[in-house]
């Protein structure tokens, strides 16, 4: 492999040099990097676009040639493969792709469609699939989490291994959804059945739909909460506004957006009947969730190193929901090292 620049070198030695507290077994790990290495900048690598298609639709999919096995990269909700960016040039070398879920990003955005979990999975498989890809490492976070866990637990075999980026899959304790999300997926019975079983459920479906409606008021909720994922301003700053921009595009986002929330407790009660499963899942599994996220938190991190017997955890402490933003050259060199089949 030849040396890029020496910037790819510095940020190779920089990342042997970190130390890492590392122990097998279920001690969690606590992992930090003082120095950011966005300023180190990292080598430059062309990509392949491609087109795969699910059903009558097609996705919009980013290839980087590299050493096997494949990485692939999913991104929640809301947002996109650009969820990555800061991320990517710290992967170079090795075979990794990215892909916007239909109805996000630059992936098609059919209308009156089934925007669900289940179709997500589907899709997941389409890309592996048609891309041909070998064992894959599949990193997932937020909304992403179901499809790649429920897609390793129906290929086991065919799995190289799990990456969980603060993501969620089953009905624990620990979970807690952002403001936004519990209120366009009308998590409140969810939440609240196991306490009492209201005879006329309450729903946020009106108001949810009365924001959806109003491109101020969507844009207000969304960097209102959106914004709060990041740790530094200047991050926000600029990535904020590329993620939302999908949303005020036409055909917008924000349908796939309200159609996924809708089918986020279906999904999490589904998630919760297969979660025995997950203990007999024998593929590698690495945790890696920024602890000072107040949603997707430490101890739902710690819950999914608990059910998953092959798992190691790192909580990064001062990363928030977007993990891969906050502290891109730390997640990516976790990537890399994470054990594959």
């Amino acid at each position: 492999m030849r040396i890029r620049s020496l910037a790819t070198i510095l940020v190779f030695l920089f990342l042997l040099s970190m130390t890492l507290t590392a122990h097998s077994g279920t001690t969690s790990i606590e992992a930090q990097v003082s120095t950011p290495l966005g300023a180190l900048g990292g080598c430059s690598q062309e990509f392949a676009e491609h087109r795969v298609q699910h059903g009558t639709n097609g996705l919009y999919v980013r290839e980087y040639a590299g050493t096997e096995p494949p990485v692939i990269l999913m991104h929640g909700f809301p947002d996109n493969l650009h969820l990555y960016d800061r991320i990517v040039p710290y992967l170079c070398g090795r075979h990794f792709v990215l892909f916007d879920f239909l109805g996000w990003g630059r992936s098609d955005k059919p209308k009156a469609y089934s925007y669900t979990f289940d179709d997500q999975k589907a899709q997941l498989d389409a890309v592996i699939q048609q891309l041909a890809l070998q064992q894959p490492l599949l990193v997932a976070h937020d909304a992403s989490g179901p499809a790649a866990i429920n897609w390793a637990l129906d290929h086991s075999q065919e799995t190289g291994g799990l990456v969980l980026l603060n993501t969620f899959y089953h009905l624990t304790p620990s979970l807690s959804a952002p403001e936004a999300i519990a209120i366009f997926g009308d998590l409140l019975e969810l939440r609240t059945a196991p306490v009492v079983s209201p005879t006329s459920p309450w729903s946020f479906k009106r108001l949810s739909q009365a924001i959806a409606n109003d491109p101020q008021m969507f844009r207000w909720l969304y960097f209102w909460q959106v914004g709060s994922f990041f740790r530094d301003d200047g991050v926000r700053e600029r990535f904020l506004p590329r993620l939302y921009t999908q949303f005020a595009q036409k055909p917008s986002t924000i349908p796939a957006f309200v159609e996924l929330n809708h089918d986020l407790g279906n999904s999490i009660q589904a998630n919760t009947k297969r979660a025995p499963e997950l203990a007999a899942f024998d593929g590698p599994v690495r945790i890696i969730f920024g602890a000072s996220d107040p949603y997707l938190n430490a101890e739902l991190a710690q819950d999914f190193h608990n059910v998953f017997p092959t798992s190691d955890l790192f909580l990064l402490s001062t990363a928030r929901h977007y993990v891969q933003m906050d502290e891109p050259a730390q997640v990516a060199h976790l990537i890399l090292t994470a054990n594959t089949r």
